[in-house]
């Protein structure tokens, strides 16, 4: 697990269509077509290309977290994700050192990514996304949830 890309940094916003334009402006990037995550109760977008995109989530319905995330702190950034090729190894290999989880298990999150993320009282107080990539028949990877 040395030199893990950032895949993304994901900012929770309230609105996606008003949020788009200003991260398109600051990025150059151009967005990626909103997918809905139902297990996670969001919409999302990616702005950018590459490592280090941008992830924007809106919340589908008031009870879901990233709703709860925006009446606790308002917008902005939600957590950061790093690609691994196997989330299964990373995850043991980061439990015998003490790190926890969120949740029990890898989860689906958009684009068919499975994911998993890492308790912030074992990270420094910030929310890590473990995002295993998806090889596309022509070997190349789809943008990561």
């Amino acid at each position: 697990m040395s030199n893990l890309p950032l895949d993304h940094v994901a900012i929770a916003v309230p609105s996606l269509e008003a949020a788009i334009p200003t991260f398109e402006l600051l990025t150059g990037g151009h967005h990626s077509p909103p997918v809905r995550v139902d297990t996670e109760g969001v919409i999302v977008t990616f702005v950018g290309s590459g490592d280090g995109r941008v992830e924007l989530l809106q919340p589908t319905s008031p009870d879901s977290t990233i709703a709860r995330f925006l009446t606790r702190r308002g917008p902005g950034l939600h957590h950061l994700a790093y690609r691994v090729d196997d989330l299964e190894a990373a995850l043991s290999k980061l439990a015998t050192t003490g790190i926890g989880t969120v949740g029990t298990a890898p989860r689906t999150g958009a684009h068919g990514h499975r994911v998993a993320f890492l308790d912030p009282r074992s990270t420094g107080g910030v929310l890590i996304e473990l995002v295993e990539a998806v090889a596309t028949p022509a070997g190349r990877d789809e943008p990561a949830s």
